[in-house]
């Protein structure tokens, strides 16, 4: 599978790239969820998901293990537009999803995630 990583292919920002991103959900609005990196000081929470992106196609979502820590979910990310990535997961118990990159900085990265 040939994918359309970095660069001008994806136009995705290079903050996203090789960051371990947290969901900060107390800096949600509306449909915006919003992610910090994981060296950020977050509040105290009974656990956090979140994900890595790669340049070159891997993609891996942290869920909540049964022990509380985090659990790798590996897949792929695929362009699918400008700011737009296609994730399909190894584990087809997985959905596909589809993540809009809104805004990206080294320190927030906000997104508007859907299933297909």
């Amino acid at each position: 599978m040939a994918f359309q990583c970095g660069g001008g292919n994806a136009n995705v920002p290079d903050a996203v790239y090789g960051q371990t991103w947290l969901y900060s959900y107390e800096e949600d609005s509306a449909d915006v969820h919003t992610y910090r990196p994981n060296t950020f000081d977050f509040p105290p929470s009974r656990g956090r998901t979140g994900f890595m992106v790669q340049k070159d196609g891997t993609f891996i979502r942290y869920g909540i293990a049964p022990t509380d820590g985090l659990e790798e979910q590996p897949g792929t990310w695929q362009a699918d537009g400008k700011n737009l990535l296609q994730i399909k997961f190894k584990d087809a118990a997985h959905e596909p999803e589809k993540i809009e990159i809104i805004s990206a900085l080294p320190s927030v990265l906000k997104i508007r995630r859907t299933s297909h």
